[in-house]
């Protein structure tokens, strides 16, 4: 099409015939230019320098310099150049590293023909682009991370209170009155309003209901 700036690729994966199937897919697809091809991440570092491509196409596990590293060193480099990581998804902490590190694109390597053309194009024209499956993945991981940020501080907290501080605020979390709790443990009703005083203050909160979420989120 006339007036018209072909998209300009370099493919970076250190499998020849997954750079091959790539390069067949890109350069039968219209305004779409492969400008060069890399192995490796410390390859795909010179190509990209030389060739100034619009997208660059990044495998993660290759050997000397991973998909990740080349990333991050493209950045950190000043290219302008919007990665999109190719995996298989073998770890999802590899994929939130790369989303730290800029990548614009997440593609799974069977991604249908048609969907990465669509694909590259929408990224070199600026918007992200994250697969379906990937999508999918992606939150799921961020959701158990955040899980796991909440359980850590949790236990932490109660790891603060004396055996009977922590089996006072168990039985807060049951939803026990000061009286109940007090006839549960044997206790005066003075002392159980004294230690719960005491778990407020060392699970930093201000009320029954953060007692038992805190104790909730510990996991106990």
């Amino acid at each position: 099409m006339a007036g018209v700036t072909a998209v300009r690729v370099v493919i970076v994966d250190d499998d020849p015939l997954v750079r091959a199937g790539l390069r067949m897919i890109l350069a039968g697809a219209p305004e779409l230019v492969v400008a060069g091809e890399a192995a490796d991440g410390q390859q795909a570092l010179t190509v990209v320098a030389r060739e100034l491509p619009d997208v660059v196409l990044m495998d993660i596990r290759m050997p000397r310099m991973d998909g990740l590293a080349a990333t991050r060193r493209l950045r950190e480099q000043g290219s302008t150049a919007r990665i999109i990581i190719l995996t298989t998804f073998d770890a999802d902490e590899m994929v939130l590293t790369a989303l730290r590190h800029g990548a614009a694109g997440f593609l799974l390597k069977d991604t249908a023909p048609g969907d990465l053309v669509r694909a590259v194009h929408r990224v070199a024209q600026g918007e992200p682009m994250l697969s379906a499956s990937v999508t999918t993945r992606l939150i799921a991981a961020v959701t158990a991370s955040a899980d796991d940020g909440r359980r850590e501080r949790a236990r932490a907290l109660l790891a603060r209170l004396t055996d009977r501080e922590r089996e006072v605020a168990i039985a807060v979390s049951e939803g026990l009155t000061n009286t109940e709790i007090a006839q549960s443990l044997y206790l005066g009703v003075a002392t159980v309003k004294t230690h719960v005083g005491s778990v407020f203050a060392k699970l930093e909160v201000t009320n029954r209901v953060q007692v038992a979420r805190c104790v909730h989120d510990a996991g106990v």
